[in-house]
């Protein structure tokens, strides 16, 4: 099987060799079931040889002492028998469970662990409840794939071996016989399951279609009611539910026909068994012992067999349940650490973009031949209008997307020759919109840095002016957020993602537009904590609302792609030609009128009347 839907192409021994760098590290444990398998299923292939003895002895002897212990001595070994076969089954199970929890366990973590390496535009280009689906399918398949190995593959492969050779003792014809139909019934089931798999597949991505779908419509069920679209949404979803319901119905009638000519196959044996089987009891050829042995041959074949069947099925069903993880995990990621990445030192905290050029998948340039250079400590905005590319910068910063051409350099050092753990290490960001985990306001605020204590993360909070809120909730920093951090309000989200950044301690900040959701009173308050958190680190902010950036040491102006203009907030606000300028009258006296120069007094007189001890709080970054 090979399969290529918007990834790599993938074979079934890709998926094979996948899960076995999982499986490898407890291959013992493997080994040991397999081999107690193989003990057992030999085992039971021995209790019908000597239930022909017992009904030979049985029928051609008259019940005398001798006969009895004749008898008794057969049924001991039987007992024997089924007592070593118990302890391979017990064994096998003991050894089956602990490799495969674990291995199961393993494949999930090598999966997050990849898919997390996976860059913004992945994640943006898929759904994420079918990465979820895909992973815990991938997980539950190694565990079909070798329960049907362990448990169905290996005992019909040791009872089709174990009768031969007994009924070529016994009885040729018969063995002739019984392989011939063995060897037909599984040829037909393994065509018919190949034939078959390119619905499992197709049913299987239908799946993660309508889990996706269903994942997407319930993240945004706010906006479904906001704009009354649940009636296009429920036919939306309706169709993608019905594609999948006939895509599974074809899959399903496939299967139904294979237990019925199954069923054929088997009422066939039977009834040549018994046609051949009296005739040679009839000429004296065949003892009741050896017919016993036949028909119980035939009956646990036939049941091995018809499980085979779905054993085929199961196995396909699985590998294509796996293929669609192992596409993934052997799609390429989009951003890479360079094989010899070295470790980011700062120094100093220098930020370069040197000639950048930078354009998306469909060819449309962004960045054009930008040239930035920001010094140690400085303070810098960039502005200028919708697609200027000012979110772009920060994206090639945070590497979240290599640049096309050009280099962006921290302390002179090419980005692209580091590990993305240690740029990330020294970058403290404070996005415009804030997703928080569920979990706690302390869990979330102390994501800033792991290993920070309590005190560090009531300090940073308190900076971050989160206190006010946390202080009205019943379990305060014990408090669950929700999902994304839907319990808490916009601001209320930024001012902890303010307070993530204070507890990073990072020589380099990133803004963007940090005090976007955050009413005036409160924007005062966090431009203070802000500006002492700027204190000694490069930072750069990325502004719509200029009145937030007037005492930047400088700000750029980006039109284009390019740098149009740069300087200070008063240099080039005098430049009556100036782009800034245009930006600034578009604010002032458009969608914000005259407000804006009495909410700017307002702000510094409260600024002014800050305590001067918060200063005293304020963590010192230390060098990376």
């Amino acid at each position: 099987m090979k399969i290529n839907n918007n990834y790599v192409a993938v074979t079934n021994r890709d998926v094979i060799s996948t899960y076995w760098q999982s499986l490898k590290k407890r291959a013992w444990f493997f080994y040991v079931s397999i081999v107690m398998i193989i003990l057992a299923s030999v085992m039971e292939l021995t209790y019908p040889i000597f239930y022909k003895k017992f009904f030979d002895v049985l029928t051609v002897s008259s019940p005398n002492p001798i006969t009895a212990n004749s008898l008794v001595h057969i049924i001991l070994i039987i007992l024997g028998a089924h007592i070593v076969a118990w302890v391979g089954w017990r064994i096998s199970t003991f050894a089956t469970i602990r490799y495969q929890v674990e291995t199961m366990s393993d494949i999930k973590t090598n999966a997050f662990e990849y898919i997390a390496g996976h860059s913004q535009t992945f994640f943006a280009n898929t759904f994420i409840g079918s990465l979820v689906q895909r992973v815990s399918r991938a997980a539950k398949a190694f565990e079909t794939i070798f329960d049907n190995l362990s448990w169905n593959l290996i005992p019909l492969i040791v009872q089709i071996v174990g009768y031969t050779i007994v009924l070529s003792i016994e009885k040729p014809l018969f063995a002739v016989l019984i392989v011939s139909w063995g060897v037909l019934f599984i040829a037909f089931n393994f065509f018919f399951a190949r034939y078959k798999m390119k619905y499992d597949v197709k049913k299987s991505e239908a799946d993660s279609r309508t889990t996706g779908a269903l994942a997407d419509a319930l993240t945004n069920h706010t906006t479904i009611n906001l704009f009354t679209g649940y009636d296009f949404e429920n036919s939306r979803f309706v169709a993608i539910s019905n594609d999948q319901a006939k895509i599974t119905s074809t899959s399903w009638n496939l299967g139904w026909i294979v237990e019925a000519i199954q069923s054929a196959f088997i009422m066939a044996i039977e009834f040549l068994v018994f046609y051949f089987g009296i005739k040679l009891w009839r000429d004296g050829q065949m003892s009741m012992g050896t017919f016993v042995l036949i028909q119980v041959y035939v009956i646990s074949l036939s049941g091995s067999l018809w499980n085979f069947g779905k054993v085929i099925r199961g196995f396909y069903e699985a590998f294509a349940d796996g293929v669609e993880l192992v596409q993934i995990l052997k799609t390429p990621h989009d951003i890479d650490d360079a094989p010899q990445a070295g470790t980011l030192t700062i120094e100093n905290g220098s930020v370069e973009f040197r000639d950048v050029c930078f354009e998306y998948g469909n060819g449309r340039m962004v960045l054009d031949h930008l040239n930035i250079r920001v010094k140690a400590g400085e303070r810098v905005a960039l502005v200028g209008s919708s697609g200027a590319g000012k979110t772009t910068v920060m994206s090639l910063l945070l590497r979240f997307h290599d640049v096309t051409s050009g280099a962006v350099l921290i302390d002179g050092v090419d980005i692209r020759t580091v590990t993305q753990t240690s740029l990330h290490h020294a970058i403290a960001m404070v996005p415009q919109d804030t997703v928080l985990f569920h979990r706690t306001l302390r869990e979330n605020i102390r994501y800033g840095r792991i290993g920070a204590n309590d005190e560090e993360v009531e300090r940073a909070a308190h900076l971050a002016h989160c206190t006010e809120f946390i202080g009205r909730l019943p379990l305060g920093y014990d408090t669950y957020v929700g999902e994304r951090g839907v319990k808490l309000s916009g601001g209320e989200r930024q001012r902890v993602a303010i307070a993530r950044a204070i507890l990073k301690h990072a020589p380099l900040l990133v803004l963007d537009e940090a005090t976007s959701s955050l009413d005036s009173e409160s924007e005062a308050l966090i431009q203070d904590a802000l500006g002492k958190v700027m204190e000694g680190r490069t930072t750069i902010v990325i502004a719509h609302r200029l009145s937030t950036i007037r005492k930047m040491d400088r700000i750029i102006v980006l039109d284009s792609g390019r740098v149009a203009e740069e300087g200070t907030h008063d240099e080039l606000i005098q430049n009556p030609n100036s782009h800034y300028k245009k930006l600034w009258d578009l604010q002032a006296g458009g969608f914000m009128g005259g407000t804006i120069r009495k909410n700017e007094q307002e702000e510094e007189e409260k600024i002014g009347n800050l305590d001067d001890e918060e200063d005293d709080d304020v963590i010192k970054h230390p060098t990376v």
